[in-house]
């Protein structure tokens, strides 16, 4: 080709000297330019206020904290969160579990409504979910006065304060479940209904060996928001000192109360379980991952089920 047919630097597409890598430096740059800002408003928005209250709890020693943290009302609130949440917790993994294989399992009538229902406590604030309850079964509500004939109390009493918990936390089971029965498939449960296996023997050896780790993600989600409900509790609570007062009421007592010792311990308390929460989620994803063939990473692979060689033997379900 003649010298002068050719196309000159930077004309015509043709790339310029040290063009690729301008083009390199400038897509390093926004990458790390990206990464401050994320990590600055992370810092911002959480990491200093969780600093500062750790910093406030101690800045007068460790006698101030184990007074507070030992007071009675204080182990009171912190033993009656735990069992809120542990009782709450039992209900929603049977009523999740189930609501995600009769979802999708089964086609009927209505249920699109019963998804949307499911994801109810989603969309209300727990502070309506309260006043609800009150309204439900409270004394002048409808279910209220015949229970308190029969010596049943549940508004401002822990029967009360457990259907809130309950509530606010219903959706989470079932919605980290649907997801691994559908990626799971039917093919094996199928084998085993075959072979002679009973719903009860197919559901124990091949469909919880295969949704247990979307079950135990759930039941951690479940948890942490059992743990932090404010809103809806405090509706229905009554807020009564070493009675229906949790942990999260008692650090707004506290605070109310001018006892600022008081207070931070208490969120100190309340910051622990949420990091021993939100470690037991990053442990629980990166070994959902490695079930699932690692590798591929993200969301996507977290949620995918377990290879079938991990899954139970559709021969064995009968057995």
């Amino acid at each position: 080709m003649p010298a002068s047919a050719r196309t000159p630097p930077g004309v015509g597409g043709a790339e310029r000297p040290g063009g690729g890598d301008d083009a390199r430096h400038t897509g390093r740059a926004g990458r790390i330019g990206l990464r401050v800002l994320a990590l600055g408003y992370l810092a911002l928005l959480l990491g200093a206020p969780l600093l500062m209250i750790f910093y406030r709890t101690f800045e007068h020693g460790l006698a101030p904290v184990w007074s507070a943290i030992t007071a009675p009302n204080a182990v009171h609130a912190f033993w009656l969160s735990i069992e809120l949440a542990a009782i709450a917790v039992a209900f929603n993994t049977v009523f999740g579990i189930g609501m995600a294989i009769l979802l999708e399992r089964h086609r009927f009538p209505g249920r699109a409504l019963v998804g949307v229902l499911i994801d109810l406590p989603f969309a209300l604030s727990p502070v309506v979910i309260g006043l609800a309850l009150v309204l439900v079964y409270g004394q002048t509500g409808w279910f209220g006065g015949w229970l308190a004939e029969h010596g049943v109390r549940v508004i401002f009493s822990v029967p009360g304060m457990v259907l809130a918990t309950a509530f606010v936390s219903l959706p989470f089971v079932a919605r980290e479940t649907i997801p691994v029965l559908r990626e799971l498939g039917t093919d094996a449960e199928q084998a085993a209904a075959t072979l002679g296996a009973s719903a009860w023997q197919t559901f124990w050896r091949i469909t919880l060996p295969g949704i247990r780790w979307g079950v135990v993600y759930g039941v951690v989600l479940t948890t942490a928001r059992a743990l932090g409900e404010f809103g809806a509790v405090s509706v229905v609570s009554g807020r009564i000192e070493g009675q229906t007062q949790t942990l999260p009421l008692y650090v707004q007592d506290r605070f109310e109360n001018f006892d600022l010792t008081g207070a931070y311990t208490a969120a100190v308390a309340l910051a622990l379980l949420a990091l021993a929460t939100l470690l037991a989620m990053t442990l629980l994803g990166r070994r959902t991952v490695a079930r699932s063939g690692g590798g591929t990473g993200g969301a996507d692979a977290e949620q995918a089920p377990p290879p079938q060689s991990q899954l139970g033997n559709p021969a064995q379900a009968v057995g």
